[in-house]
């Protein structure tokens, strides 16, 4: 898969980790995953970029998806896998 994804997360962030086996499961090799745990400034970066406090927030490629509930949802619409292979 050539599409750049990146999430925002925590180390203990469940609703990571099952947004982590979603895109895994549709494919997706590599994600860049953005600890905001660890560097507070990215945390900014994540609320400035999406207006959103939540951790997981997911970009493919240029769009932000939202957080896990986004994601399923996209999923289950027949949305993600078109927008993952662009």
């Amino acid at each position: 898969m050539s599409t750049n994804v990146v999430m925002y997360t925590t180390a203990v962030c469940p609703y990571c980790q099952r947004a982590e086996m979603l895109l895994k499961a549709r494919g997706v090799d590599a994600i860049e995953k953005i600890r905001i745990d660890l560097d507070p400034a990215r945390r900014d970066e994540m609320i400035e970029k999406t207006g959103r406090r939540t951790v997981p927030q997911i970009f493919i490629g240029e769009r932000h998806v939202g957080g896990f509930d986004d994601l399923a949802a996209l999923d289950r619409e027949g949305g993600l896998v078109p927008l993952l292979n662009n």
